[in-house]
């Protein structure tokens, strides 16, 4: 409030009509330097991990970095630096079943997975633009952790997963296909395919994730190695984002559990 350039009112001037006295213009109050030093290690943290939020920071300066503090006092410099953990606020269920539909067995239990195109298996999940929601489905070919196939839509239909199931067959056939037991997958459209190709149909069981924990694995890495990251505004861009997201982790991200190979190079290889 107090203008120091000001040529026509003196700051003793100013101060006496705001009421305030003139040492109090020039006090500047001191950093600490403890803050400073907190400060600059959560912003590391963040940096490499940003959907860790203060429980997960606190932990990490402690068993890294040889500083104990509150989670308190984490969340307290975090707001100060305007740090956010990225991660999905809600949790839409997207499986609901629809009981006119036949549901199948699950057909993985005891199974050893030792070649692509043995086991494929489909999900969907939501992602937030700024414009709204939008639905992500892939295809993922279990022994390999390749991408076949995947798709985006502004509804949650039907359309679009028998696209990514017919751009999927375009490349190969599998012998079982997973999935869960939602409507689009219980559907008479998209089973008709799967029976038409002679694929067995294998389905988690209600409410079990890890029946699919590939899938669930996969939308871990793209939402948060890319979708987080990138806030999309739209379809359009989210599209053109994930287009390129998918090409690096089909061929350029190495995966620890493919013996630091990449999907592509184990799916083709055999």
């Amino acid at each position: 409030m107090i203008e120091k350039n000001n040529l026509e009112l003196t700051i003793l001037k100013q101060a006496e009509l705001l009421g305030i006295s003139r040492s109090s213009v020039y006090y500047q109050p001191k950093e600490n330097p403890e803050d400073k030093i907190q400060m600059d290690l959560i912003d590391q943290i963040y940096t490499n991990y940003p959907f860790f939020g203060s429980r997960r920071i606190k932990q990490e300066l402690r068993s890294y970095h040889n500083t104990s503090i509150s989670r308190g006092r984490v969340k307290r410099l975090m707001q100060k630096m305007g740090l956010v953990a990225i991660y999905p606020k809600s949790k839409r269920n997207l499986s609901q079943p629809n009981v006119q539909h036949k549901k199948y067995p699950y057909l993985l239990n005891n199974l050893s997975f030792n070649r692509p195109n043995q086991v494929w298996a489909a999900d969907i999940t939501y992602l937030k633009v700024e414009s709204g929601w939008l639905y992500l489905i892939a295809v993922i070919d279990w022994f390999s952790r390749y991408v076949l196939s995947w798709q985006l839509s502004n509804a949650l239909g039907i359309d679009f997963c028998l696209r990514v199931l017919e751009e999927s067959f375009a490349k190969a056939i599998p012998e079982i296909f997973n999935t869960d037991q939602g409507t689009q997958f219980t559907s008479f459209e998209f089973t008709d395919i799967l029976n038409h190709h002679g694929v067995k149909i294998s389905m988690d069981g209600r409410g079990r994730y890890l029946d699919n924990i590939f899938t669930e694995r996969l939308w871990r890495t793209v939402k948060y190695e890319n979708v987080y990251l990138k806030s999309y505004a739209n379809h359009l861009e989210a599209k053109l984002g994930l287009t390129e997201y998918f090409d690096f982790y089909n061929n350029h991200r190495l995966h620890q559990s493919l013996n630091y190979l990449t999907p592509a190079q184990v799916h083709f290889k055999h």
